[in-house]
């Protein structure tokens, strides 16, 4: 591996079309990557359509086409054609997919080169993909893994374990929770007043196994507690490395086949202040990811993203997910099909059989703080500036 003294430093290029103004939670991770990075160096993003407004401490944005295979193509050029000029001392790649363009990057200009991976960018079933992109990642000089499941998933693929580093997502930590007066509102605008709440966030992906958990856990959940509502934030996946999605007719039948329609909200794509009251309203979240073949749930930001809320989850313990709930702190993890326990577990909250300290919530979130995860990725060995300064 090259190191720092061999040359002088160079700027730092974030390769990622995981990037704002798209939006889920590698958008988010990268955005805060960069952010932390350039405490650092000077750095460099090529990103999609609109990233420049969200890029603020870059000195240099480029942007490509949004679709995955124009932005591939686009960011390859601009990689090898910004490295070639500026001599970076690091390029990144934000995921797996964009490695080729990090690889090449750093092939014609000397610098290292490394990923931040997120476990699908490993284990996807595609032959294109692993003979292409998968090959070539494993010549980056060192890995950054989101979870212990993704770390093994890499090693079981051949990475060289000795140049992976595990670093854990953050999450947005505020202050202060939500007032009872905002969190009231929220609850009446949305014609949810008294009722028991469960949350579900991210994505409609086929592993988010939303549609097994409206037929075979909510219709018990109703039977327990009738007034219960399963609200759904997210949207179906677009240009997705998997596009194994879960549609929104797709739920809407389901629920109407187990008779809990009238228990299902979906609300689509939310902003960041209403995601914060949903997360502050709900009684539980509920995280009932599915052990896929071909698939798999990296981290779990969003069950982060509930603790800082004050709200435990329920999840299966499938992939990267025990990173991000502690049993008895934050939630409850459960045996992955095991949808009694799951059903029992969510039942207890809401009927305050389980009941968990929000302060003990918010405090297990700051561990995932975006700041810790800033000075935890800057101490990493092969992006460690040993004289602190910024070139």
């Amino acid at each position: 591996m090259k190191s720092l003294s061999e040359g002088s430093v160079g700027p730092l290029l974030l390769v990622s079309r995981n990037f704002p103004p798209l939006q889920g939670g590698m958008e988010k991770l990268n955005q805060h990557l960069l952010e932390e990075l350039s405490k650092s160096y000077r750095t460099a993003l090529i990103g999609p359509v609109g990233s420049s407004e969200y890029a603020l401490h870059a000195d240099t944005v480029k942007e490509c086409r949004s679709a995955l295979m124009p932005f591939l193509v686009g960011a390859t050029l601009k990689a090898i054609l910004w490295a070639r000029v500026n001599k970076p001392a690091v390029i990144m790649a934000g995921s797996g997919v964009n490695g080729i363009s990090a690889y090449l990057g750093a092939k014609l200009s000397g610098a290292r080169w490394g990923a931040y991976l997120h476990g699908l960018d490993i284990i996807v079933n595609s032959a294109a993909y692993r003979w292409a992109f998968l090959r070539v990642l494993k010549k980056a000089d060192f890995w950054i893994v989101n979870s212990r499941a993704t770390r093994d998933a890499a090693i079981e693929a051949g990475f060289d374990a000795s140049r992976i580093y595990l670093l854990n997502p953050g999450v947005a930590v505020s202050e202060r929770l939500p007032s009872k007066e905002l969190v009231q509102q929220w609850l009446v605008d949305n014609h949810l007043q008294g009722k028991k709440v469960l949350l579900s966030v991210g994505r409609l992906m086929k592993r988010k196994g939303l549609a097994e958990f409206i037929s075979r856990s909510l219709p018990d959940i109703v039977r327990a507690c009738p007034n219960t509502v399963l609200v759904v934030i997210g949207e179906e996946p677009r240009s997705a490395l998997l596009k194994s999605g879960t549609c929104r007719a797709e739920l809407v039948d389901m629920a109407q086949m187990a008779g809990v329609e009238s228990n299902v909200r979906l609300m689509g794509s939310v902003s960041d202040d209403n995601l914060q009251l949903a997360y502050a309203a709900a009684d539980a979240h509920v995280f009932p990811v599915l052990d896929l073949p071909g698939d798999m749930e990296g981290f779990g930001m969003v069950s982060i993203e509930a603790a800082s809320a004050g709200t435990p989850t329920v999840a299966f313990s499938a992939g990267g997910v025990p990173d991000a709930v502690r049993c008895g702190i934050s939630g409850q993890l459960i045996r992955p099909g095991d949808y009694v326990n799951f059903t029992e577990a969510v039942v207890s909250i809401l009927k305050k059989k389980v009941t968990y300290d929000p302060e003990a919530l918010t405090r297990f979130s700051r561990e995932f703080s975006w700041s810790s995860f800033g000075a935890r990725l800057r101490d990493i060995t092969p992006l460690r500036r040993e004289d602190g300064s910024k070139p």
